[in-house]
């Protein structure tokens, strides 16, 4: 049967589309700018219809209908990186969080330990075999559109087609939702001063022909305004923005000196502007990938002088690394941060590098602590961590004790904290009087 016919008989509405989805289903969503936006508002209006939907995913973006209050009966979020969408609700017991490495989120719907009923997802229009990409998220989507029992597409007109591991034939889909939406973009605000020094100073850490991951916010950005002096640079990353763009344009990066996917940038989602997502469109110079490859620690290992650059919420004087929640408040999630930290730590002249402004709320609370918030969760070990970065500096703390790790983060707090972490230190016998 042409593929033709066959996208034409599954062609409906969004409404239509949602009904298969029942009572105690585990369904999945695609997340950041994939989110099918048309799909989820058809899905939320049949709340009245629905007890028990569990609802899997990254990162939803927008606004999120399924945890508005009153929703928990009906929908209930079992989510795997958690967001502004439904953070709120995680916190206040009414949606779910699951604390996992971002490369083994894959496994969790091929090898059932989630299984689901129903994939819903984003994909770009079909070419002339068949074949839709994943376009800007291909991250866990892949895994989940080929586990699940049944397969929605909200198809795109204006979803990039990107390359690489991202495609799904028409023949795995059972219905087709056909829209011409504009991707959501990612806001942008220019690096504050403080990020442009964390910035340079990380810069200082990049050697020529280094591959880098970077992730979101003002220090990623920063940090690639940092890099104009720089030769041969490639990218193996989660995420492609429009910083990276910008130093491709300039011939910073070339991606010619990689050890793996040479003259390729390689990702597993991209989320920024309009032109980001035009420049990635058929373009041969990246491949978008699921993440159980792009962040696989062993895979990111092979990339000589990798360089992970990711951040922190706070990080105690020993080097502890809290990332996914403020005490026992849940904020984000493990995401990619430990699979990149391994995976430059096991390179060849790698360095996994945490960084951070020394403090928040306009220098009032420090994020270097004498400990972490009672019930925050530790994401890096302290045995993990090889640097740290604040506006003050840098300190190395691979291969080094206790009391020269107390001393290398205390350097680079916030001086108006010094002496309260010193004080700590020598209460806790961190340091010893001599």
């Amino acid at each position: 049967m042409s593929w033709v016919y066959q996208y034409k008989e599954k062609l409906t509405t969004p409404e239509q589309s949602v009904t298969t989805v029942k009572n105690n289903d585990r369904i999945f969503i695609s997340g950041n700018a994939a989110t099918p936006f048309q799909l989820v508002e058809a899905l939320a209006a049949r709340k009245d219809e629905l007890r028990n939907v569990e609802v899997n995913h990254v990162l939803l973006i927008g606004e999120d209908p399924f945890t508005k209050p009153g929703m928990e009966k009906h929908f209930r979020h079992n989510s795997l990186f958690v967001g502004p969408a439904d953070r709120l609700a995680i916190n206040e017991g009414r949606s779910d969080y699951v604390p996992v490495f971002l490369f083994e989120i894959p496994a969790l719907f091929t090898k059932k330990i989630i299984p689901l009923d129903v994939a819903i997802i984003q994909v770009s229009p079909p070419d002339e075999h068949g074949f839709m990409s994943f376009g800007v998220e291909c991250l866990t989507t892949k895994a989940a559109a080929e586990s699940a029992k049944f397969v929605i597409a909200q198809v795109n007109e204006n979803m990039p087609r990107t390359l690489g591991d991202s495609f799904i034939h028409v023949s795995r889909i059972n219905k087709i939702v056909e829209v011409a939406k504009d991707l959501p973009e990612l806001p942008r605000k220019p690096p504050t001063a403080v990020e442009l020094q964390i910035g340079k100073h990380i810069a200082s850490l990049v050697e020529d022909g280094g591959t880098l991951q970077l992730g979101i916010g003002g220090i990623p950005d920063a940090v690639l305004q940092s890099l104009m002096d720089k030769k041969d640079l490639g990218i193996h990353t989660e995420m492609v923005s429009d910083g990276i763009v910008k130093l491709v344009e300039a011939g910073i990066i070339t991606n010619s000196k990689k050890t793996l996917h040479p003259g390729k940038i390689i990702a597993t989602f991209i989320f920024g502007s309009r032109q980001l997502y035009s420049f990635v469109d058929n373009n041969p110079l990246f491949e978008v990938h699921p993440c159980d490859y792009t962040n696989d620690p062993f895979i990111i290992a092979k990339n000589e002088k990798m360089i992970a650059i990711n951040s922190a919420i706070e990080v105690d004087i020993t080097g502890q690394v809290c990332s996914d929640s403020i005490g026992t408040k849940i904020y984000s999630g493990f995401g990619g941060q430990l699979d990149f930290i391994r995976g430059a730590s096991y390179s060849k002249g790698g360095k996994p590098i945490i960084a951070l402004p020394s403090t928040t709320k306009k220098d009032t609370v420090s994020r270097i602590v004498p400990k972490l918030k009672s019930g925050a969760g530790v994401v890096t070990t302290r045995a993990d961590v090889h640097y740290v970065v604040t506006e003050f500096g840098i300190a190395e703390l691979h291969g080094r004790n206790i009391r020269q790790r107390v001393k290398a983060l205390i350097d680079i707090a916030h001086p108006n904290f010094r002496e309260e972490l010193e004080r700590y230190a020598f209460e806790q016998k961190y340091y010893v009087p001599v």
